[in-house]
């Protein structure tokens, strides 16, 4: 009993020595300094912040090109590019990997259509990956090819439309999917999607490219790619951009990409040392 007595007591000062041996932690031990993010003056009243870089404003589509590198034949009146039925989908000139996107659009008061056939068309990230632009309200149709959702992957956690009219707002993070050497997917695209500022899609990964029938499935592609606005066809679809001409109900806009009478912009800078993201706002209307 004694042995085990004096063995517990030297245990508990050999604790204590350690203890009392042991550097002193300071609260500068785990305060990084550096890398110091650069400071960014966002915008205000619906501006663009200090950092952006729009594509396509008021004074044309040039920062555009139709799918085939041929010049926008869309139709831009007062800062708003409409589509035009059957010239097929547009893409920016610029390309981008991970992106973050703030897109605005609108429904047509004018209802015509239903299911997939009313105010259809989609943002494509990397030209493969698409998020759906439907006017979802009193509008069923397959739940995986909605407003909001990631087309034939990913159901929107809820239906966050506003009715035809107002203004509906996207805002998507995108992370690119990354590929080794020998062209086998490393790690697959990401995206969080907020519709008219309620989360909806939740850093989901994607199966791969948007296919309309059968499955999805990755193919090693560049790491940049252009965004593309679809030309679905409906007579009500279209894109246009602009500054302060969307709604008052979506702060913080910088470009407004409206579907048929809609803005559509990007803003952006690459972010070197870290990743290659992007700040992407727009708007788009269908009317």
């Amino acid at each position: 009993m004694k042995t085990n007595w004096l063995r517990g007591f030297g245990a508990a000062f050999m604790a204590m020595a350690l203890v009392q041996c042991a550097p002193a932690q300071l609260p500068q031990d785990t305060e990084v300094w550096e890398p110091e993010p650069v400071a960014v003056r966002p915008g205000t009243a619906g501006g663009a912040p200090a950092d952006a870089i729009v594509l396509l404003g008021s004074e044309g589509a040039d920062e555009w090109r139709h799918t085939d590198g041929g010049k926008v034949e869309w139709l831009m009146k007062d800062g708003v590019l409409t589509v035009a039925a059957g010239t097929g989908n547009i893409e920016s000139v610029r390309s981008f990997g991970d992106v973050q996107l703030h897109l605005e659009w609108r429904a047509p008061t004018r209802i015509e259509g239903e299911s997939q056939g009313r105010g259809n068309s989609g943002v494509f990230l990397q030209k493969r990956y698409e998020v759906q632009i439907l006017d979802s309200y009193d509008n069923r149709t397959y739940s995986n090819g909605q407003a909001a959702s990631v087309y034939k992957q990913h159901i929107p956690l809820v239906n966050a439309m506003k009715p035809p009219g107002e203004w509906q707002s996207y805002d998507i993070i995108f992370t690119a999917p990354r590929f080794a050497s020998d062209g086998a997917l490393e790690s697959p695209a990401c995206v969080t999607v907020l519709h008219n500022g309620v989360l909806v899609q939740n850093h989901v990964e994607l199966l791969g490219r948007t296919v309309y029938m059968g499955q999805p499935s990755y193919a090693e592609h560049p790491s940049k790619q252009p965004l593309m606005l679809q030309d679905h066809g409906n007579p009500v679809a279209g894109f246009g951009v602009g500054s302060g001409q969307a709604s008052s109900t979506v702060g913080a806009t910088l470009v407004r990409l409206r579907h048929c009478g809609a803005i559509c912009g990007i803003v952006g800078d690459e972010v070197v040392a870290v990743t290659d993201i992007f700040r992407v706002h727009a708007a788009l209307q269908i009317q």
